[in-house]
């Protein structure tokens, strides 16, 4: 689904025959200017998607941005201003302040993810657990935080998981038959599986035939004892129990990637705020 596609149907859900509060109250041809302000400090994103938005709404409207998107922003901030018809102001607002609300949340909570681990080798990467239909967004915003993304979907990555290794009959005969089957399609795609203790881990060692192990719910100790188990064979990935509080020392252990879900699935949006500007 592509950003256009996005905002056309949100357009559609909100608005569909009209934006009758607006129409109602508002003379049709009045002109207006609003800026939109940060009550929160953070990092902004989804400038250039509010944009968008806005000029869905109503081509003519003149969208000035005061900042760039995965800029630090303070309480008081002005994010950008927004000029032309007051209706379509009216009409494009709440569409363009949720994709921006929640996209800076995330990029403000990717960002404090980032800054605890800066000094390690680690990269924070997000997962598949997102909004339905709202992922290009959610992950764009994990990006402007600092964070990397991890596969977009089912479709660009082969991720072995415990259920995966269970309904496959065991491990070794999910590795084969994942190659058997990327033969059969003439697909080239990564895999990635997914251990969830030491002997998974030397089932997996022992056959090989993948790029990434996620170490699944390893404590930081065992972390480091399957990393010298591995030795950088193959990529390795942290994920499971891993909060703000305790990421560091799972970056610390010299893993490559630290998958975090509540990036994109349990987050606060940012405040901020459209104010129409009286001239």
């Amino acid at each position: 689904m592509t950003i256009d596609t996005i905002i056309k149907n949100a357009l559609i859900e909100d608005i569909r025959d009209g934006d009758h509060t607006s129409l109602a109250t508002i003379p049709d041809q009045a002109l207006g200017k609003a800026v939109l302000i940060a009550k929160e400090e953070g990092i902004i994103a989804g400038i250039s998607i509010a944009e968008k938005v806005f000029k869905t709404v109503d081509e003519k409207l003149v969208f000035i941005p005061e900042k760039n998107d995965g800029d630090p922003i303070n309480v008081g901030d002005k994010i950008f201003t927004v000029s032309g018809k007051s209706i379509s102001i009216l009409s494009a607002e709440r569409l363009a302040l949720n994709f921006m609300q929640r996209m800076s949340g995330i990029a403000t909570a990717t960002s404090r993810i980032v800054q605890v681990i800066k000094g390690t080798n680690a990269q924070i990467i997000d997962t598949r657990k997102t909004t339905p239909n709202l992922r290009i967004l959610e992950k764009e915003a994990v990006r402007l935080g600092g964070g990397e993304n991890h596969r977009m979907g089912l479709y660009d990555m082969i991720m072995i998981k415990d259920n995966h290794i269970d309904f496959a009959g065991g491990i070794v005969k999910a590795i084969e038959a994942c190659h058997k089957y990327l033969k059969a399609k003439s697909k080239d795609l990564k895999i990635e599986i997914e251990v969830r203790d030491f002997n998974e881990l030397q089932q997996v060692l022992g056959h090989g035939g993948i790029d990434r192990i996620m170490l699944d719910n390893f404590t930081p100790e065992d972390m480091k004892k399957a990393l010298v188990q591995i030795n950088g064979r193959f990529e390795t990935e942290a994920s499971g129990g891993i909060t703000i509080e305790n990421i560091r020392s799972f970056a610390e252990t010299g893993v490559n990637f630290i998958s975090v879900g509540a990036l994109t699935h349990h987050i606060k949006s940012l405040d901020l705020s459209l104010k129409a500007i009286k001239e």
